[in-house]
């Protein structure tokens, strides 16, 4: 098996190689390289959104961790990430974003903010976040692929670290978001496929998928009262669903991919085809979680060394476990599946981290003595140092950054859904109010995070998602809005 999965993996990665020097070939200026020239079509860009939405965290953590505590309920986050997270983002923000961004001619999340509300300093304080932030989220996505393949292919943690940054870095800085797009598409074919394959196999092991829905729920009456009741409230299920649904709304490498659409016309035809794709992977990477109470109980379930739940273990052992003889290349298929999802977000995020310093802080594009533009070489080498920093970061486990990963998301969300979800609708939100929005949902995410503890940062992320909601416009409504100039700029053609 490990022969044959090498084999894949080499084929799966020459693909990608060949697909960044192709994109290198369409890459002439910044647009090109950061937004692959907003060129792309429906399928394209839907594919892109659902491959950079999901990633090895929902497969392996997320996945084991959700669906041991909550069975079947767990559903209700797949079933929110498809609705809210996927299509409803399209339809409600995708036009919008394409038209202002245009107007504005903004390329990122601080360009935009900067633009919008006409605040210079917003910028860079937007940039930073960004920086301080994904980069150790892209550094932890990079840690759970090595430690995959180091567990499946038995290559050593260090050199399947390099592996992977090696080859994320060819295609990503050769061909930029061209690159990722296609590839993202190639991933998600990848991924679509393997989760539709996975969640067949694995429920035929216990009778076929109807009979296998009830033996998971009586099996998981059976289990949960060995399952700390705090992990499995109401409350605990409603904040995960709006954490991952609602959340991705102000993520920047999220929010990207409406920049880069051809026209409006592809946003209906894209919000379907990114919901059938996120339904399919979060109702076959939870339930598959969920299974785990068939073929596991509570005492045969993984275990760390201090006696608890190894949540992340519970899904590569049931599927190590049961794909078995001739059903073992249905693991290389799941694998690359893991492999895909995890490379994709990462192309992403290291592409966004690397813009806050190339497009938001880099303080001239065009070498005054020649006049040629340096922005596309200047995002390629700090694509490339971004990625080698976020090798250092996944091979030294520092403490303050492994508190930056668990804190990236509900900073980075609570700090933009707001000032950027209001700024495309309502022409009354004011800079201050962006600055208040931005700066509370920071520190609400921060402060809640220690209060609460980090087993409940779903929770303290979507408090400090909807806080700015509230602070925003209460702000606004007392400070001086924008001029009418720059409204009409940014509004311009918007309905």
């Amino acid at each position: 098996m490990i022969q044959i999965g090498v084999v894949f993996l080499i084929v799966f990665l020459a693909i990608m190689t060949g697909i960044g020097i192709w994109g290198m070939k369409k890459t002439k200026n910044l647009g090109d390289f950061f937004l692959g020239g907003r060129t792309l079509g429906p399928w394209v860009s839907a594919i892109a959104y659902g491959t950079s939405y999901f990633s090895a965290v929902i497969f392996i953590g997320f996945a084991g961790t959700q669906g041991w505590q909550f069975g079947l309920a767990s559903l209700w986050i797949a079933l929110g990430n498809a609705i809210i997270g996927a299509g409803a983002a399209w339809i409600v923000l995708a036009r919008r974003t394409r038209r202002m961004t245009q107007n504005l001619d903004a390329m990122t999340m601080p360009e935009f903010l900067q633009e919008r509300y006409g605040a210079r300093h917003l910028k860079p304080v937007a940039a930073s976040v960004i920086f301080f932030f994904l980069l150790p989220y892209s550094a932890s996505v990079f840690k759970g692929l090595g430690h995959l393949f180091e567990a499946v292919f038995g290559i050593p943690y260090d050199i399947a670290l390099l592996v992977m940054i090696a080859f994320t870095g060819i295609y990503l800085i050769l061909g930029g978001y061209f690159a990722i797009a296609v590839t993202d598409f190639i991933q998600g074919i990848i991924m679509f496929v393997g989760a539709a394959a996975m969640i067949l196999v694995i429920s035929g092991k216990g009778g076929g998928l109807v009979e296998m829905i009830g033996k998971t729920a009586e099996a998981y009456t059976e289990h949960k009262a060995y399952i700390p009741p705090e992990q499995r409230t109401l409350l605990a299920v409603a904040s995960l669903v709006f954490m991952t649904s609602f959340g991705t709304w102000g993520l920047p490498q999220m929010t990207q991919k409406f920049y880069a659409i051809k026209n409006e016309r592809v946003i209906s035809k894209a919000a379907i085809v990114t919901t059938i794709f996120a339904l399919m992977i979060g109702v076959a990477a939870y339930l598959t979680g969920a299974f785990s109470h068939v073929f596991f109980d509570p005492a045969s379930v993984p275990k760390t060394a201090s006696g608890g739940v190894a949540y992340d273990l519970i899904v590569p052992a049931l599927l190590t476990g049961q794909l078995t003889g001739n059903l073992q290349i249905l693991l290389v298929l799941i694998l690359l599946l893991v492999l895909s999802a995890s490379m994709s977000t990462l192309s992403s995020l290291v592409l966004v981290s690397s813009s806050s310093i190339a497009i938001d802080l880099y303080p001239s594009r065009v070498d005054t003595k020649t006049g040629k533009d340096r922005s596309v070489a200047m995002m390629r080498f700090l694509s490339a140092i971004f990625i080698v920093i976020s090798y250092f970061i996944s091979r030294f486990q520092i403490s303050i950054i492994v508190y930056l990963m668990s804190l990236s998301w509900g900073v980075v969300s609570g700090a933009f859904a707001a000032p950027y979800i209001l700024g495309l609708y309502s022409k009354r939100v004011t800079k201050a109010g962006a600055y208040a929005g931005l700066l509370t949902g920071m520190a609400v995410m921060i402060v809640l995070f220690f209060a609460l503890g980090s087993s409940r940062s779903p929770l303290a992320a979507s408090i400090a998602i909807l806080v700015p909601f509230i602070v925003v416009p209460a702000v606004s409504a007392f400070t001086q809005p924008p001029a009418k100039e720059l409204l009409d700029k940014a509004f311009g053609g918007v309905r």
